[in-house]
């Protein structure tokens, strides 16, 4: 039996397109996805092992799955996939998703991840109260977007002050970073 949860989020970024999706191609070869995954996933166990107890904390992200960018004149895409594990090597749930790109004017991309969780109601997840689950799949996925949203302003080594504005995140709007 499994269980959807859909997940979304969007980050207006003070970039352009063209600097984003050139840039979102480079994270996706040097493993900043795969990183950003890894990190998210584990915060967000963390905080439901803190909020549900210690079945939360019976799985593990144990795959990222990261396809290469598609891409035209008006948007760039990445499909990705993230499977945890139970504790008994039972897939718990798997994330499949759309990270996209597309032109907000000139200096203005918008960051966009839309997918579903599917949970498997096994016994490492009976435990677990679908609202908290929720939450916390909501809030990993924030941290996910809000690293990428990072790399992507912030390049290491970019020089020049168009591309360092500080990050601002309200809740109930759209983010801009």
């Amino acid at each position: 039996m499994t269980d959807h949860i859909f997940v979304g989020d969007r980050v207006l970024l003070d970039v352009s397109f063209r600097a984003a999706r050139a840039r979102l191609g480079i994270l996706a070869g040097d493993g900043v996805l795969l990183r950003a995954s890894e990190v998210a996933y584990g915060e967000g166990i963390t905080g439901m092992v803190e909020a549900a107890g210690p079945a939360a904390g019976l799985s593990r992200l144990a795959g990222v799955c990261v396809e290469d960018l598609a891409d035209a004149y008006d948007y760039a895409r990445i499909a990705l996939r993230w499977d945890a594990i139970a504790a008994d090597g039972a897939l718990f749930a798997a994330l499949n998703a759309d990270l996209m790109l597309t032109p907000a004017g000139e200096q203005i991309t918008v960051l966009a991840l839309a997918g579903a969780y599917q949970r498997q109601l096994g016994r490492a997840g009976a435990e677990l109260d679908g609202v908290i689950v929720c939450r916390f799949a909501a809030a990993t996925i924030r941290s996910f977007m809000a690293r990428i949203a990072c790399a992507l302003v912030h390049p290491a080594g970019a020089a020049g002050p168009a591309d360092r504005s500080p990050p601002r995140r309200s809740l109930g709007e759209e983010k801009k970073l």
